[in-house]
């Protein structure tokens, strides 16, 4: 971006200085520490309220000092140095924390009763009361940022508080940067904000902006600088996303265009139902973009059984109709097998079953192409997908291996877009003659602002209207805590349901006592401290559960199976298809059954310890029941008690049905680094200053100017320091982020 960003630490703060950093930050550039903002500010005048400060984590206080007492150790040579610290807490009692130093020369000297200090380390419950031991400390009396102001200015003076590690102290942090910011010629700096929109922003130059993000006076410093900054970012890796999708939109595809009378005509004559207002919609958008020449990239998300299969469906025979062929990948065996047999049944006599001939417009053939399919079933499905004969191929992972080709690609729909990452999309990619139109699909409802941010090089569409016929699913919380009665009924409630005539899954966190658990990444899951209480009790586990229903006198007589991803392919198949034909009546599985699976006379689902799930993957699961015109129900079962803090995700999830509205809750719960995904580093979100939630209108205003930017100056040949800006902040981690989709 610019020549003195990208120097070297060590030529601005000194070899030994720039060591440190390196070795503690893995920051070796001016603009990589120029662009380490702080976490957050304190304020000098306002002492830190202990009981707001968080067990076992690093904090960084200021408080002031109540007493100081030493004594010797008895078990081991030296002294121990108690400093009992307070809030002074204007409302109610004041807190008080107890810091203990070994051999603390330093403290006993220094810390004295009255002084007013900053403490960095890590927060500790002992005897049932927060403590601090060996923290780091500064005396904020003696600080030389204080000298030569007054007492009213210094109390309103912000404290940069950055995040440091546990051998280097936010305050360390601050005097290296603050040497940085003495040695660089800030106003030499480029600016990759265009000018017109720094000046309707009212923006701080970049200069003042790094001045006052790290050096404030007042607490109106750091926010108009965080804002300059904030929407620097947005822009950047908008105009990012901008870019690229005037590269794919530059990109020649061949245009897919509708026929008057061929499959997919045929297959609309044939459909039982009518399409909601929302699948024709975006099915006649599919339909315009597929007929063009430049390849379509669209991201479809829709509530569980929204009807994306037939959208996606319809899309494929157009391409078909064409003379091209459509790919489906799908995460699982299982649910390739179930989108296989699906559309097969849904075309009817329109899918023609291993007849040689080429792409035909009175039928299609339909191929599977999995891993564990025998040699010659799985050489033959290759033969037919490089032919031509295969108008739809259907397949897991399988389909990217190098041996699989195609006669004329021109359509990828990926199934569960989260399963998948870049490299997986560009080998299918890859096989077409010329870029393939795109159809990305996903269940997991992603709020607006992460659309813009994380698949914001796609078009996207949303199903948010149920087909006719499907039940609404009521979802239950049984807390066995506090109800322990409740785990016999369970099974009971599963007999009613059996005798009635319907079926039942049982859903596990595990497959065998020797496993650690089935659970998608990337989702508001259990904290280390959930792990650590779930540590002391045995999870729920298919074999386990079923060794227990096989003896449970309410369930005598029925027909149950296990199903789990270290299966014999085949097994699970057959365990699938019993399960189908109703044949078992009762499904103790993994999350295999997560998506995808379609059994419309299941009607009731059990999760069993459901407090190890996510809120997405919970709202997936229960989608599996209710889909056959019966309504639902979902009991999410937990040995947690009601205040614990995972009990919430669960709560959340009996509250509503609405997706949109859970994906929204389920990221308020996540860690930030987990916000983006893939994009995560070290557990931190790549995003340094802009919260995909909190920053919409900013988002929003960023990809407004970006398109603008972009449409005008596609190579961004005018807007070098923009250009400049995109390729600093993309690291190839970060680059593949935005390709995620």
């Amino acid at each position: 971006m610019n020549a003195e960003l990208a120097l070297p630490l060590e030529r601005r703060i000194g070899k030994r200085s720039a060591a440190v950093i390196e070795k503690h930050l893995g920051i070796s550039t001016v603009g990589g520490l120029l662009n380490y903002f702080p976490r957050r500010y304190l304020s000098r005048g306002e002492l830190t309220p202990i009981s707001e400060l968080p067990p076992d984590e690093d904090v960084t206080l200021i408080a002031r000092v109540l007493s100081s007492s030493t004594r010797s150790m008895r078990a081991r040579r030296g002294t121990l140095t108690d400093v009992v610290v307070t809030d002074d807490a204007g409302k109610g009692v004041p807190g008080t924390l107890k810091i203990s130093f070994f051999n603390g020369f330093r403290a006993k000297a220094e810390l004295q009763p009255g002084r007013r200090a900053m403490f960095s380390g890590k927060v500790t419950r002992y005897g049932g009361a927060l403590s601090l031991t060996n923290p780091d400390f500064l005396l904020l009396d003696e600080d030389p940022d204080a000298s030569g102001k007054d007492p009213e200015e210094l109390a309103a003076m912000p404290i940069p508080v950055y995040p440091a590690t546990a051998k280097l102290t936010s305050w360390s942090i601050q005097k290296v940067i603050s040497t940085l910011l003495d040695t660089v010629d800030l106003d030499q700096l480029a600016d990759p904000l265009p000018a017109g929109i720094a000046s309707r922003e009212k923006f701080l130059t970049a200069a003042d902006a790094y001045r006052l993000i790290h050096a404030p006076q007042t607490p109106s410093d750091w926010q108009r600088a965080r804002d300059r900054f904030r929407f620097q970012e947005a822009l950047v890796l908008q105009s990012a996303l901008a870019r690229r999708r005037a590269q794919l939109a530059a990109e020649e595809a061949t245009a897919r265009r509708p026929v008057t009378d061929g499959l997919l005509a045929a297959f609309d004559r044939q459909l039982p139902f009518t399409l909601t207002a929302g699948q024709a919609a975006v099915g006649k958008t599919l339909a315009e973009e597929l007929a063009l020449d430049s390849p379509m990239n669209r991201l479809l998300q829709g509530e569980v059984g929204s009807g994306k299969t037939i959208v996606a469906l319809r899309a494929m025979l157009q391409v078909v109709d064409a003379g091209g062929q459509a790919a489906l990948l799908a995460p699982t065996e299982v649910l390739a097998a179930q989108h296989y047999d699906s559309i097969r049944r849904t075309l009817g006599p329109l899918s023609r079953d291993g007849l040689l001939g080429g792409l035909g417009a009175d039928s299609v053939q339909v191929t599977l192409l999995t891993g564990s399919m025998p040699t010659a079933a799985r050489k033959q499905a290759m033969l037919d997908a490089a032919s031509g004969t295969a108008g739809i191929v259907i397949g897991t992972h399988a389909l990217l291996s190098e041996n699989v080709s195609f006669y004329d690609l021109g359509l990828i729909v990926v199934d569960e877009q989260h399963r998948f990452g870049v490299e997986q999309r560009d080998a299918l990619r890859a096989k077409a003659s010329k870029p393939p139109h795109l159809l990305v699909m996903t269940a997991t409802p992603i709020p607006r602002t992460v659309a813009m941010t994380v698949f914001g090089d796609l078009e996207t569409s949303v199903l948010d209207e149920l087909p006719a016929g499907r039940a609404p699913i009521t979802t239950h919380v049984v807390g066995l805590a506090e109800h322990p009665a409740w785990a016999t009924r369970i099974w009971t409630r599963a007999r009613e349901e059996i005798d009635a005539g319907h079926q039942v899954y049982v859903v596990c966190p595990k497959i065998g006592t020797d496993d650690d658990g089935d659970f998608s990444p990337g989702e508001a899951e259990p904290t280390d401290a959930d792990l650590a209480e779930n540590g002391s009790r045995e999870l729920a586990s298919v074999t386990g559960v079923v060794e227990l229903l096989q003896d449970e006198p309410a369930l005598a007589g029925v027909p149950l199976a296990p199903l789990h991803g270290r299966q014999d392919p085949v097994l699970k198949s057959d365990t699938m298809a019993a399960f189908t034909a109703n044949r078992t009546k009762l499904l103790v599985s993994t999350t295999v059954i997560e998506v995808g699976v379609d059994v419309h006379n299941a009607t009731l689902m059990v999760i069993l310890d459901a407090d190890r799930f996510g809120i997405s993957q919970l709202h997936q699961l229960r989608g599996r029941v209710g889909r056959g015109g019966l309504p639902g129900t979902c009991l999410l079962v937990t040995s947690l008690e009601p205040e614990h803090p995972s009990r919430r995700r669960l709560d959340a999830v009996a509250a509503t049905t609405d997706g949109f509205a859970l994906s929204q809750e389920d990221l308020k719960l996540r860690r930030e680094g987990d916000i983006l995904g893939a994009s995560q580093s070290g557990g931190r979100s790549t995003l340094k200053l802009l919260r995909v939630l909190e920053h919409e209108d900013v988002i929003a205003r960023a990809r407004t100017d970006a398109q603008s930017i972009i449409g005008a100056d596609p190579d961004l040949a005018r807007h070098p320091e923009l250009a400049a800006a995109i390729d600093d902040y993309l690291n190839p981690e970060k680059e593949a982020f935005l390709e995620r989709g």
